[in-house]
C-alpha cells in the first residue's frame, strides 16, 4: 500500500494553492531581499557606463586634437614650401646664369687666344 491516505480532490486542489502561495511568498521575500544589493549593482553599472562614456569622449578629444595639430603641421609645411619655391626658382636661375656668362668668357677668351695665334703667325711669315 503506497498512499494510505485518501485524497480528495479538494484536499489535493488546496495543497496545490498553499504550496504555490507559499513559493509567491518566499519569492516576494527573497526579491525584497535582494532589492538592496540589486540597486547597489544597478549603481555600479551606471558608474562604469558614465566612466567608459568619459574615457570614450576623452579619445574622442584626443583624436580632434590630433589631427587639428597634424592640419595645422601640413599647412605649415605647405606655407614654407611655397615660400621656397621662389627663392629655390631665383637660386637655380641665378646658377643658370652664371653657367652661362662663364661659358661665354671661356668662349671669348678661346677666340681671343685663336686670334692672337693666328696674327703671331701671320707676323712671322710677314
Amino acid at each position: 500500500m503506497k498512499n494510505v491516505r485518501n485524497n480528495e480532490l479538494s484536499d489535493r486542489r488546496a495543497a496545490a494553492a498553499e504550496a504555490k502561495t507559499a513559493l509567491l511568498r518566499a519569492y516576494s521575500a527573497a526579491k525584497i531581499a535582494a532589492e538592496p544589493a540589486r540597486q547597489a549593482r544597478q549603481a555600479e553599472r551606471i558608474a562604469i557606463a558614465a566612466a567608459r562614456e568619459e574615457r570614450r569622449l576623452e579619445r574622442d578629444r584626443q583624436k580632434l586634437a590630433e589631427s587639428q595639430r597634424l592640419v595645422i603641421e601640413a599647412a605649415e609645411q605647405l606655407k614654407a614650401v611655397a615660400s621656397a619655391a621662389p627663392a629655390e626658382t631665383e637660386a637655380r636661375e641665378t646658377r643658370e646664369k652664371n653657367l652661362i656668362a662663364r661659358v661665354i668668357e671661356d668662349e671669348a677668351a678661346r677666340k681671343a687666344e685663336r686670334d692672337r695665334r693666328y696674327a703671331n703667325r701671320k707676323a712671322r711669315r710677314a
